[in-house]
């Protein structure tokens, strides 16, 4: 069984023993953006747990080419900016600007798996993602049957 802290040390092992910065993967604002709001969905309740760290990890893997050097790097610089930008305005632009309707509302699934991934909605969750939904164009209907499938895939019984 691995203890609490060795995924942490395999990370920082990782960051450390990487190429230096000129040979280092620069992020564009697209993946910086989408990693920054799933971040962002998953500390909003004040907990950022092993379930949605993995999730997040996992949606990264699925919607980005990247190694899993890369993803933890991402991750870690998503992690910095939605620790500095309290604005969703400017990850919403670059959103808008590269993704159809239909990749948005793939990304609001996204966010649910992610708020939903310790089985769990917190007002404050939901919110985030009213909010995110509004700001991308995803209509409230779309963002509401995204949720929903999200909770059939989860097995998650919804509030009343």
């Amino acid at each position: 069984m691995l203890r609490p802290g060795f995924y942490m040390l395999d990370r920082i092992k990782a960051f450390l023993s990487a190429p230096q910065s000129d040979e280092r993967r620069r992020f564009d604002d697209l993946e910086i953006a989408v990693a920054a709001l799933l971040v962002r969905a998953a500390t909003t309740d004040a907990e950022f747990g092993r379930e949605e760290r993995e999730a997040i990890r996992r949606i990264v893997a699925e919607t980005f080419s990247l190694s899993p050097v890369d993803i933890d790097r991402l991750i870690a610089v998503a992690e910095g900016e939605e620790a500095e930008t309290m604005d969703l305005f400017r990850w919403a632009q670059a959103i808008k600007r590269a993704y159809d309707e239909d990749k948005r509302i793939a990304l609001i699934e996204k966010m649910w798996e992610v708020v939903y991934a310790d089985g769990v909605l917190d007002d404050f969750e939901a919110n985030l993602l009213r909010r995110v939904a509004g700001l991308i164009y995803v209509p409230d209907r779309e963002s509401g049957q995204a949720r929903q499938r999200v909770l059939a895939r989860l097995g998650i019984e919804p509030r009343q």
